[in-house]
């Protein structure tokens, strides 16, 4: 995802290990995964309203009536 290497990841678990401390740091993890799950939620959420809304707002294109070769959306309009 990030195209992060073990090394990397070790050094940035003993950074973490250093500012926040060992007592704290699992609830710091807790944390940050909790927000990163709700940030995920909301994506996808907003995602989803969005492709809704965009297939709402196409327009249709006019169906040709296979007997008549009329345009249907016009005998829709006649009636």
């Amino acid at each position: 995802m990030f195209n992060i290497g073990m090394p990397e990841l070790i050094l940035i678990a003993v950074i973490a290990l250093l500012v926040v401390g060992p007592k704290r740091l699992p609830d710091v993890a807790k944390s940050l995964g909790k927000g990163l799950a709700e940030f995920r939620k909301t994506a996808e959420d907003v995602t989803d309203n969005l492709k809704g809304t965009l297939q709402d707002n196409e327009p249709q294109t006019p169906r040709k009536d296979s007997t008549s070769g009329e345009d249907t959306a016009t005998d829709e309009k006649k009636q």
